[in-house]
């Protein structure tokens, strides 16, 4: 009898409770990361869920996602992050995931120009297929290549400010810089803007459905006279 009194399984009331369950998740977001191949996006992701680098990552095929959960507002946050290829053999594919996405991060690499050219093509995309209320931020990566860069941050700045409601950051996968900031930035905003029972109703179902293709809206929309930053 006194072995048992003594025992861990039988001292202290905390033993006898049973381990309360995670809170489930109060919303569900989903974004996705585009541009062209080589900037970046798997690095991006993969840096802001698992905190893992990969020197020589092997480029997407079609489309790969990870699920972070992160807390903002007083409120748990179930992100669904689509990394989606830069081949345009894959935009048939990649195109679906638009759709539903409430977020989108438009990546290019700072010391490749051919990679900042191709934003006007990656704006028709979500023009077409992305919708109007999606949050958009522009991201120039590799800023720990700053010996080798092309594009100033001026002409990020003034890519984005063509673009009505578009936030612009640096950031370094490699480094760890931004890239935090980067991800939350963009879900705090698509919080602030959209009203809470909004979120609840349409934000609850994060699978994704393919639908036919929406009707192409104007090139761009009109430009906005100061660009936000993180």
């Amino acid at each position: 009898a006194g072995s048992a009194a003594g025992s861990p399984a039988l001292s202290g009331g905390q033993s006898r409770r049973r381990k309360q369950p995670p809170r489930p998740a109060d919303f569900k977001l989903q974004v996705i990361i585009i541009g062209s191949r080589g900037v970046g996006k798997t690095s991006l992701m993969e840096r802001f869920t698992d905190d893992t680098f990969c020197e020589a990552c092997k480029s997407t095929v079609g489309v790969d996602f990870k699920i972070k959960t992160v807390e903002l507002r007083g409120k748990k946050i179930r992100l669904q992050i689509w990394d989606t290829a830069g081949q345009e053999r894959f935009n048939s594919i990649t195109s679906a995931y638009y759709r539903s996405a409430k977020g989108i991060i438009l990546v290019y690499d700072i010391t490749k120009k051919e990679t900042f050219d191709d934003l006007p093509k990656w704006m028709k995309m979500i023009d077409k297929y992305a919708s109007e209320d999606a949050e958009l931020l522009l991201v120039g990566n590799k800023l720990d290549c700053e010996a080798d860069r092309e594009i100033t941050r001026q002409q990020g700045e003034k890519f984005a400010q063509q673009i009505t409601g578009m936030r612009f950051c640096e950031a370094s996968a490699k480094d760890n810089f931004n890239v935090d900031e980067i991800f939350l930035k963009l879900v705090d905003d698509i919080l602030k803007k959209m009203p809470l029972d909004v979120i609840r109703n349409e934000l609850s179902n994060s699978i994704l459905s393919l639908q036919p293709e929406p009707e192409i809206p104007p090139e761009l929309p009109p430009p906005r006279p100061h660009v936000r930053c993180c």
